[in-house]
């Protein structure tokens, strides 16, 4: 159980998770600000992250929504609006019981944006 601030406790069972951000501007400072341990917590992810061990980051040219929506076809979403709660996505945050293929992932939301530019 992990306090995601006003949502209140919410949980988080044990497994793989995909979370689908967004930055318009300033990437970099975005992912950089998501990796460091001590920051102000202010988004959902904010409070999760002191949990997990980061093992990759991505960029798409897709919107967040788009990808959410892809991602959402294979995985459960156990927090409802999780980093969605300003969009109309489900959740943001995806997770599977068993080890992602890190590969997998990138090539299919790059030939998903291959085939719609």
């Amino acid at each position: 159980m992990v306090c995601i601030g006003k949502r209140g406790t919410c949980a988080f069972p044990a497994g793989y998770y995909i979370y689908v951000g967004s930055a318009r501007k300033n990437l970099e400072q975005r992912v950089a600000r998501h990796l460091r341990t001590r920051k102000k917590q202010f988004w959902h992810i904010d409070y999760l992250l002191p949990y997990v061990d980061i093992k990759a980051v991505w960029v798409s040219s897709l919107s967040e929504q788009r990808v959410a929506a892809l991602l959402a076809r294979d995985f459960e979403s156990p927090v409802k609006k999780f980093g969605a709660s300003d969009t109309k996505s489900n959740s943001h945050l995806f997770y599977s019981r068993k080890k992602l293929k890190l590969s997998l992932y990138p090539l299919s939301l790059l030939t998903e944006t291959e085939r719609r530019v």
